[in-house]
């Protein structure tokens, strides 16, 4: 019972994390359900990428 009261703040932690990574990517014209999907796996290490990544231009035609 101990390890699960332990290990809430980090699921809660994880998602907050996920869901930041997720507005991050549409703020860069990106997937943000896909980031989030990615987040959940990769944790903080998907905020570097996202980060990283240029933001993708619109063609307007």
């Amino acid at each position: 019972m101990l390890a699960q009261a332990n290990a809430a703040p980090w699921f809660v932690g994880w998602g907050t994390l996920a869901l930041i990574n997720a507005g991050l990517a549409q703020g860069k014209n990106r997937s943000g359900l896909l980031w989030f999907l990615l987040s959940l796996l990769l944790g903080p290490l998907a905020t570097l990428v996202i980060v990283l990544l240029p933001k993708v231009r619109n063609r307007i035609f």
